[in-house]
């Protein structure tokens, strides 16, 4: 709000610059009267060039509309009635531009229609609040007045029985009329007792239509949109888009809990106004049964709206720090915030939160100490919101079940438990709450962590709402599993570029050692939890998850700009590339994972064969890993080997990767040092092919670059080596390459003239 303020203060051409950018598009009345909103919502956070993120700005779009249509509604007062028409008309004039100009037009036309239906739904129920209001009003006017007449029906047969002590030409004289007036207001209480038992039965039955009417309206909040937005909350958790924020929900979830409230209370008076004037009938049985489905529908919505709004870590560390927070949607309108809740977090384990859920007796069990685990609930006045944020809390020790059959210890979920207890309406109704966190794997040691990241990951994106805990398939479609390891990958890598067709293709055929190149082939055929992360890959002692998430890790820590470049191919097997690089020059090279090394990528360039002429063939460096590149970035790498000259297909190296060399630091630092710097170089690509010119031996790596950098100068220093370096495949040891770095940089450490004596001047 702060930045509208100051734009009220602008005056002249600033002032008639800042009105021009509104319009119809976006009337300035919409800036002015959502100020605060809207200068607390993160637009910058929505890449406009990335497709992938329609559905977070759809959310987002669809909240403005949603506060626009929420700030007419609260309009009073003469003045009010005017802005109110005025803002629900451009509520609705931003719902039709945005269904015809925006890309997500259909699915915010859908998603207003929908929450257009719950607001209509909240009105139709006001109204019928009101209704019953004023019958309700009308029904105890009537009786207090015929508890009036009946009190004169009393006084009247008073005054006849005292007759009996009068003079019978008295008693004569008074009695008939005293008679025939006690007839009239009889027949008149008759009358009436009979209108009032209708007027409740009515009374009853119009509540039954309201509380019909709240039960639905309640169903289309908790069944649908919350548990809609637990979904996204879990898949999140899988680098889904954010599950977005609770004050929709939360202003739904406290226009119910007020209409309730308010039937309930009817409820109750009409219940009072029963015993206070019994009248046999049908009434006592309907307003008992009415109550009674009046607290169950509360009783539901104070349940269901207690919720976890931060989730802890799914992949828990033992004796590590951990936040988590909790919320009560309905905890402001209910006044619950007048005695604050205290919230307690407990470890239990799958089989305790089955238990849990049918009311087993649990017997206060736990599966290990958290600490810090108690925290009260806090209201926040500028919010509305009621919470308990726990920031410090840590697993101190955890307890395991024994596992079954080839279940490993990265594979028992477990869960946390945050209960609370608190008291309605002066103590009229005391509610025990609680909820469980998503499933949380415990691990001890940070080498567990990728199983266990499998296991949330196969949890989370194929748990079905409603399931019993924490029951996930077996085995899956594997276009479903493509679109969770493509989620987390965007969000691991955090990059816009996910994985492509081919890239399926090829750990599809990883997956299920396959030659096929066709996506139709991979359709209808499954994967299981087994084939996924227990089970390891055909020659190889890792799993397909373990492979995948090593090559995540590698992309995220060194590789997340040349990966959205498109300079790495990446997902190409040995003989792919061979394929694709045979057909082009020499020195034209491509990236790809290592199919043989968790989290490794390598170089594959064609090139003659020194040892057959006329002969070309692909050769293949032994893969980097983070561990090399924390010495020298990839970028650095390729610049160092000169024989490598086009990025498949055929862009000029240094036109992809210069941007990312590392300048030179330095010349010589003094006369006596020069600068140090490691390079990689290939000394011996493949034999020594003497020089008859010069007597030299000359290397491949001495090729001239198409478009060249500054280099350091090249000493010819490096001793003779033996072809110990290639393995069998054609492939170089990197450890044997950066001996010959380290010497190199050993030679330069010496005094420069015992190395290059007569050079200084």
């Amino acid at each position: 709000m702060a930045v509208w303020i100051q734009a009220q203060q602008l005056q002249g051409d600033a002032l008639h610059q800042m009105q021009s950018l509104y319009g119809q598009h976006f009337p300035i009345e919409v800036r002015h009267y959502l100020s605060q909103w809207i200068e607390g919502q993160l637009w910058d956070a929505i890449d406009l060039e990335n497709p992938q993120e329609e559905f977070k700005a759809k959310r987002l779009l669809d909240s403005l509309i949603q506060e626009l249509q929420n700030k007419a509604e609260h309009q009073v007062g003469e003045d009010g009635f005017l802005l109110k028409i005025k803002l629900g008309h451009y509520a609705s004039q931003m719902c039709s531009n945005l269904s015809s100009s925006s890309p997500v037009g259909g699915m915010m036309d859908s998603m207003s229609q929908k929450y257009q239906q719950i607001n209509q739904a909240f009105e139709e129920l006001r109204l019928l609040t009101q209704d019953t209001e004023n019958d309700l009003r009308k029904l105890q006017h009537n009786q207090e007045y015929f508890i009036i007449q009946y009190q004169e029906s009393l006084r009247i047969q008073a005054q006849l029985t005292s007759l009996a002590t009068l003079p019978p030409a008295d008693r004569q004289l008074r009695e008939p009329a005293l008679l025939s007036k006690r007839a009239t207001v009889e027949a008149w209480l008759t009358r009436e007792a009979n209108t009032l038992q209708k007027y409740r039965l009515d009374l009853a039955e119009k509540h039954q239509k309201t509380l019909q009417l709240l039960r639905k309206q309640q169903t289309i909040i908790l069944d649908d949109e919350l548990i809609q937005w637990k979904r996204r909350q879990q898949l999140a958790g899988n680098g889904g888009p954010p599950e977005g924020g609770l004050d929709i929900l939360q202003s739904w979830c406290e226009k119910l809990a007020e209409t309730i409230w308010q039937n309930r209370q009817q409820i109750r008076r009409a219940e009072h106004l029963r015993q206070q004037l019994p009248i046999p009938g049908p009434i006592e049985e309907l307003l008992n049964e009415l109550n009674s489905t009046i607290t169950d529908i509360i009783s539901a919505l104070v349940t269901s709206t207690f919720i976890i709004e931060k989730q802890p870590p799914q992949v828990l560390k033992t004796q590590t720090k951990f936040a988590a927070t909790v919320r009560l949607l309905v905890g402001g309108k209910l006044n619950v915030h007048m005695n604050p809740p205290q919230v307690k977090a407990t470890i239990i384990s799958e089989q305790q939160a089955k238990a849990l859920l049918k009311n087993e007796n649990t017997r206060n069990d736990s599966s290990g100490e958290i600490l810090n685990n108690n925290c009260v609930m806090e209201y926040h006045q500028t919010t509305g919101t009621l919470s308990a944020h726990f920031r410090n809390m840590s697993l101190k020790r955890i307890k395991r079940s024994d596992r079954r059959g080839a279940e490993s210890v990265t594979e028992e979920k477990f869960t946390i438990l945050f209960e609370s207890q608190f008291s309605v309406g002066s103590n009229e109704l005391v509610f025990q709450v609680k909820t469980l966190s998503l499933p949380v794997v415990v691990i001890v040691h940070g080498s567990q962590d990728n199983n266990a990241t499998a296991t949330v990951l196969w949890d989370n994106a194929f748990a079905e709402p409603g399931r019993v805990p924490f029951l996930v398939p077996d085995k899956v479609l594997w276009p479903q599993l493509c679109d969770a390891i493509n989620m987390k990958y965007k969000a691991e890598v955090q990059s816009n570029r996910g994985l492509s067709e081919e890239n399926l293709v090829f750990l599809a055929q990883k997956a299920f050692s396959s030659s096929s190149n066709n996506p139709d082939d991979y359709r209808s055929m499954t994967m299981t939890w087994s084939q996924f992360n227990r089970e390891s890959l055909p020659g190889r002692n890792f799993t397909f998850w373990q492979w995948f998430d090593g090559v995540m890790e590698l992309t995220k820590k060194h590789l997340k700009p040349h990966w959205n470049d498109g300079a790495i191919l990446g997902f190409v097997n040995k003989q792919q590339a061979q394929d694709m690089l045979m057909s082009k020059p020499n020195g034209t090279f491509l990236l790809r994972f290592s199919d043989s090394e968790i989290g490794g990528i390598t170089i594959a360039w064609v090139a003659e064969n020194p040892n057959k002429a006329g002969e070309r063939m692909v050769w293949n460096l032994m893969p980097y890993t983070t561990k090399d590149f924390s010495i020298r970035s990839l970028a650095d790498r390729i610049s160092d080997l000169n024989h490598l000259l086009f990025l498949y297909p055929d862009r000029p190296k240094d036109e992809v990767f210069s941007k990312y060399y590392t300048p030179p630091l330095c010349k010589f630092l003094s006369w006596f040092y020069v600068c140090v710097c490691v390079c990689v170089c290939v000394c011996r690509f493949a034999t020594v092919n003497p020089d008859p010119a010069s007597g030299n031996p000359t290397y491949m790596d001495q090729g001239a670059s198409p478009a060249p950098v500054n280099h350091p100068h090249a000493y010819g220093i490096y001793p003779p080596m033996s072809d110990s370096m290639l393995d069998t495949d054609g492939d170089f040891d990197l450890d044997d390459t950066m001996d010959v770095a380290r010497h190199v940089e050993e030679l330069l450490r010496r005094p420069v003239e015992s190395q290059w004596g007569g050079q200084q001047s």
